[in-house]
C-alpha cells in the first residue's frame, strides 16, 4: 500500500510517501516539504500567531492535496513540540480539522523518543545490541536507550535547535557570552537525565537521527546525503569540540555556506552543535553512527506492525 506520512515538526512540515506492506523495507516514493519553522512563530505568550496558523492550515493542505496526487490510500498525520506547547493548542487542531479534514494527533515527548528509537533499531537490527539514540529536532531533544524494540528509558527534553537559538542566541553572530550561557543551560538540563541512563549499563551502539546531526557530521567530514543511504557517516565528540568555537564565530551566512548545511538550519546549527556536543560528553560517547531513519520511518513502521500479515496460498 502507499501511505503518506506527514509530519508537522518545530523547523519543518514534511510528507513523505513510502511503499510499503508488512515485513518489508518502506520505500520512498515522494518527498513534499516546506520549512515552516513553526517554533517561531508564536507570541510572547507561547500561542502560535494568526499568521502562523494561516500559514500552518495553508501548508498542511497543499501536503494533504500532495498526498491525494500521489496516490496515497492513507495519510498518517502527527505533530510534535511545537504544537504541543503552544498555549492555543486545541484552537490550532480545531481550525487544522475544519479548514483541512485532517484530525493532527500530538505526540508526547516520550512517545517522540520510542517511535525514533523503533526506527533505529530496525536500521540497526538486533546485532547492534543496546542502542542509545539522540534526536534532535527544532523543539525538543529525544533521547532512548534499550535492547529491545521498546526502549528501557525514553526522555524528551525542551533543547531543540530552534527553540534555544531563538531564546538565547539573539546575536549574528552571537555574543560569546550568550554562547557560554547556552552551553551551561543545556548541560545542566541533560545532567539531570544521565542518571535514568546510566543504571542500565554502558550501550553497544550510539547512534543520532535528525538533520541536525546529519549537517553536523557533514560539515566534519561525513559523506554527502547524495552518496546514499547506507553510506556509514559517523561524527565524534573530538570533531565536534573543534566545530563548536568556530560556528560561534561565524555569521548565519558563513554558517550556511559550509557543507551540507542549509540555509533554514544555518542559524541554528551553533545551538544543535552545543546540544549534540554537551550529549556526547555526559553521556560519555566518543564517537556515533547517524541513523538515515528517524520518527517520521518510526511511525510508519508502527502502523505497519498492526496491519494483518499477508496470507500465503
Amino acid at each position: 500500500m502507499r501511505l503518506g506520512v506527514l509530519d508537522v515538526g518545530s523547523n519543518t512540515i514534511h510528507l513523505l510517501v513510502v511503499d510499503a506492506h508488512p515485513g518489508a523495507r518502506p520505500q520512498p516514493a515522494h518527498s513534499h516539504k516546506v520549512e515552516l519553522r513553526l517554533a517561531e512563530l508564536l507570541d510572547e505568550h507561547g500561542a502560535v500567531t494568526p499568521a502562523g496558523v494561516e500559514l500552518l492550515v495553508s501548508v498542511i493542505a497543499g501536503a494533504v492535496q500532495a498526498a491525494e496526487d500521489k496516490g496515497c490510500e492513507d495519510v498518517l498525520p502527527f505533530a510534535t513540540s511545537a504544537v504541543r506547547e503552544a498555549t492555543n493548542a486545541d484552537e490550532v487542531l480545531a481550525r487544522v480539522k475544519h479548514e483541512t479534514g485532517i484530525d493532527l494527533p500530538v505526540l508526547s515527548g516520550a512517545d517522540e523518543a520510542r517511535l525514533t528509537f523503533l526506527a533505529a533499531r530496525r536500521w540497526f537490527g538486533w546485532s547492534a545490541g543496546k542502542l542509545l539514540v539522540l534526536d534532535i529536532g527544532g523543539g525538543s531533544l529525544e533521547i532512548a536507550y534499550g535492547i529491545d524494540e521498546e526502549p528501557d528509558a525514553a526522555v524528551s527534553l525542551p533543547l531543540g535547535a530552534g527553540r534555544l537559538t531563538a531564546g538565547w542566541l539573539p546575536g549574528d553572530p552571537p555574543d560569546g557570552a550568550d554562547v557560554r550561557a547556552l552551553r551551561r543551560h543545556v548541560r545542566a538540563r541533560i545532567a539531570r537525565s544521565v542518571g535514568e541512563f546510566s543504571r542500565f549499563g554502558a550501550p553497544d551502539h550510539v547512534v543520532a537521527t535528525s538533520k541536525t546531526f546529519k549537517q553536523l557530521a557533514r560539515i566534519a567530514g561525513a559523506a554527502r546525503s547524495a552518496d546514499g543511504l547506507y553510506v556509514q557517516r559517523d561524527l565524534s565528540r573530538k570533531s565536534l569540540e573543534e566545530w563548536v568555537p568556530r560556528l560561534a564565530a561565524m555569521t548565519t551566512a558563513q554558517r550556511a555556506a559550509l557543507p551540507g548545511v542549509s540555509d533554514g538550519r544555518a542559524n541554528q546549527i551553533l545551538a544543535g552543535a552545543l546540544v549534540a556536543e554537551g550529549a556526547m560528553d555526559l553521556f560519555g560517547v566518543e564517537e556515533l553512527e547517524i541513523c538515515p531513519w528517524a520518527l517520521r520511518e518510526g511511525v510508519i513502521l508502527r502502523r505497519l506492525d498492526h496491519l494483518p500479515a499477508p496470507v500465503v496460498t
